[in-house]
């Protein structure tokens, strides 16, 4: 990946180091029918009005500002009577070129796998079909070269088993405890790709330790050591549902303990406000999946 700038760590934490810009290459989908018209999480209230004209320009903002920080960015078209299909980091997951697509767990939202399938399949990516139920991105983190791979809602332990055949990489299951958080993106933010010496990450994750079971928070902070920590209370404003290029971290405006965290390692928190899509229970994470070749 190509560099495209870096920025001095501050002196409030040891274990900062300078930071690199990477550029990414995302697939995003405009949310022109978006609403909420089931209720497939607790985010998720059909009762509460949703404005999909507001829903489109905080998208937009987002989309903005991946172009203004030099990354690329392709889009699927909308398909009127999927309203989730904004969340495209549910669409499958991809590396190397192979793109394992999703198979949905609710049937909202089952439409929507091989309408991603067949857009990565026409834009040269190697596909393939799932057997077990996935949501994609959504619970599926690269990390250095392991893929964390969440189960306890959505995605089954299955899936990690057909994800490791797929790419040949470790795969590391973790469970998911907290209903408001039911996919993995929701719970760790992936802040940086490279991987420490001895295979120990530093600084490269941030995490909520309450959305795991007590064997996923060992292994993560046996794996994490120098990980970010965020509030309770920095998740529940989906400050976790984040896209990090390395240096630039796009976060929710509301997160204010998280930015606070990042800045005092180094990173630039740019701040987007996906309200109308939270809604749906999605974020800036959800509206990304990053296209790998």
């Amino acid at each position: 990946m190509s560099t495209q700038s870096t920025a001095p760590a501050t002196s409030a934490d040891s274990a900062a180091v300078a930071r690199i810009q990477h550029r990414r290459t995302y697939l995003m989908c405009r949310p022109e029918h978006f609403t909420v018209s089931y209720t497939i999480n607790p985010w998720m209230e059909p009762a509460n009005p949703t404005d999909t004209a507001k829903a489109v320009a905080q998208w937009q903002k987002l989309y903005d500002t991946y172009l203004e920080l030099g990354h690329e960015v392709h889009l699927i078209d909308p398909i009127e009577g999927l309203p989730d299909m904004v969340y495209t980091a549910n669409g499958g997951f991809l590396i190397d070129g192979v793109a394992y697509g999703a198979k949905f767990r609710f049937a909202e939202r089952v439409p929507e796998g091989p309408a991603f399938m067949e857009w990565f399949a026409a834009n040269g990516f190697e596909v393939a079909e799932p057997v077990e139920v996935n949501e994609g991105e959504g619970d599926f983190l690269l990390v250095g070269d392991v893929i964390l791979a969440g189960t306890g809602f959505r995605s089954t332990g299955d899936s990690h088993r057909e994800l490791a055949d797929v790419f040949g990489k470790e795969v590391v299951s973790l469970t998911l405890v907290d209903p408001r958080f039911y996919h993995l993106d929701t719970a760790i933010a992936v802040l940086d790709p490279v991987q420490g010496e001895g295979g120990v990450e530093h600084a490269t994750i941030a995490y909520l330790p309450h959305a795991f079971d007590e064997a996923s928070q060992a292994e993560l902070a046996r794996r994490y050591p120098d990980a970010i920590q965020v509030s309770d209370e920095d998740g529940a404003v989906f400050g976790l549902n984040s896209s990090s290029d390395g240096l630039n971290v796009i976060i929710s405006p509301r997160a204010k303990g998280f930015e606070a965290q990042l800045r005092e390692r180094g990173y630039n928190p740019i701040l987007v406000d996906l309200s109308e899509l939270l809604l749906g229970g999605g974020g800036i994470k959800c509206c990304t999946l990053e296209l790998r070749r």
